[in-house]
């Protein structure tokens, strides 16, 4: 008997190659190549006449262009991650930790779809009983919400083609699998072709389709990365198991603004949205305490202030550097800073830095925060009530403005904020009510100002 030919597919890149190799050649990723059954010669031929068979080629300037129409999910943080609600035809990969909360906020969403919208709910993962039951638990009634609990490729199409649904729920993408290919589901080929079929029909059906797709204990999405590239849209559920709030991040969005965030609260009747994150994000100290200063960070278009905690102690001989929420080169790039700049030195000093709530802190901005926060747990002199800073600092000492530093104001006045320290090209050009903004160009003119309060 013939033995099955097999070939080595890249979780990364997708490529393939006849034998196991320790790094990919495509890519040259290491250990990322899995094995898979070969195709058939005859799926092969199947695939390349289907292919010949393109669409006619037209001059960009002669097709029409549209603005798409977007229905909205009922659940507002949801609808400002996606760019403002469904896409028809739009195909959404999201992904998360397990029991983060993923279907719950699809059931949730489908419910409210069903109202306007025929929606159809495929699940791999659980029964229809488990559904219901968490649907009851929810207080959903899901009256108008169909399930249907598949996991081969073919019969979820035909049901799609069937009852010609809206928008659809495939949860998850790894537990599919086609007749047409022989290795298991979840693996490489399985995940991107049943990927690849199911956003070919959302786009020839209107469709609006969500597919939720499992992460790696690195957090990322689990299958090729091709996965990402085929999908119009790409989220990420984030949240600490040991809190009660749930980030979702739209990564990659076709339709709107990337880098936005949803951020909701898990509730016993599932999540709920929060209208005013920025008090997720700050303490409440009865009084001021040192080591404590308040940042206005940016979050796709929404403005959150945040707190930066910072902890300064005597080390030993190795002293440790660590950052919660911000990057660690970053936090010693700017010891360097205030230590030339500043004169402020932690060479035999412990240095922590956290970003408070669990959020993470990407834009440079955050660096004047951070500089102030260390200056005031050094000195254990807290900063005054009602403070807080924004603005890039490089290697020269020089404070650079922020992007949209009006919008980072207006929010902190909005919140009772009395004093500011920023770039001096971010001052206001009209002065902003109960709000005290000081402008700097230099370290030691912000180190100097504190100093003063």
């Amino acid at each position: 008997m013939a033995k099955d030919k097999s070939l080595y597919t890249c979780s990364d890149c997708g490529g393939t190659t006849p034998k196991w190799l320790g790094q990919c050649p495509h890519c040259q990723a290491w250990n990322t190549l899995t094995e898979t059954a070969a195709p058939s010669a005859t799926a092969g031929k199947n695939r390349f006449e289907a292919l010949a068979r393109s669409a006619p080629v037209a001059r960009l300037a002669d097709i029409e262009a549209q603005d798409v129409q977007r229905t909205p999910t009922g659940q507002d943080e949801l609808d400002r991650v996606l760019g403002g609600g469904i896409v028809p035809g739009g195909v959404v990969l999201i992904g998360g930790d397990p029991g983060i909360g993923k279907s719950t906020l699809l059931l949730q969403a489908a419910e409210s779809l069903s109202a306007q919208l025929q929606v159809l709910y495929v699940t791999g993962e659980e029964s229809g009983a488990q559904v219901s039951l968490r649907a009851r638990r929810l207080g959903l009634s899901g009256a108008n919400v169909q399930v249907l609990a598949e996991i081969q490729l073919e019969r979820v199409l035909a049901a799609i083609a069937q009852h010609e649904p809206a928008f659809v729920i495939i949860d998850s993408i790894q537990t599919l699998y086609s007749d047409q290919l022989s290795s298991a589901p979840g693996s490489v080929a399985q995940v991107r072709e049943c990927a690849a079929h199911l956003t070919r029909t959302a786009k020839a059906t209107g469709c609006a389709m969500v597919l939720v797709g499992h992460v790696t204990k690195e957090g990322a999405l689990a299958g090729p990365r091709v996965l990402e590239h085929i999908v119009d849209t790409v989220l990420y559920f984030e949240g600490d198991a040991h809190s009660s709030f749930r980030l979702v991040r739209a990564i990659k969005n076709r339709f709107g603004a990337v880098n936005e965030i949803g951020v909701f609260a898990m509730t016993e009747k599932g999540l709920k949205g929060v209208t005013n994150p920025s008090a997720i994000f700050l303490s409440t100290h009865e009084a001021p305490v040192p080591g404590s200063c308040v940042l206005v960070t940016l979050e796709g278009t929404r403005p959150l202030l945040v707190e930066i905690q910072a902890l300064v102690d005597s080390g030993g001989p190795s002293p440790r550097r660590l950052s919660v929420g911000l990057e660690r080169d970053r936090l010693a790039m700017l010891l360097a800073v205030l230590h030339r700049h500043a004169g402020m030195a932690c060479m035999d000093q412990d240095v922590f830095v956290n970003a408070v709530g669990g959020v993470r802190i990407s834009e440079p901005a955050a660096d004047l925060s951070v500089l102030l926060a260390i200056q005031s747990s050094l000195r254990a002199r807290a900063l005054p009530r009602g403070f807080m800073a924004f603005g890039e600092v490089g290697l020269a000492g020089e404070v650079r403005p922020a992007p949209r530093g009006q919008e980072r104001l207006k929010e902190a006045a909005k919140l009772g904020f009395a004093t500011a320290i920023v770039p001096k090209a971010n001052l206001p050009k009209k002065p902003i009510e109960g709000l005290t903004v000081y402008g700097v160009e230099r370290i030691e003119e912000a180190m100097g100002l504190v100093r003063g309060f």
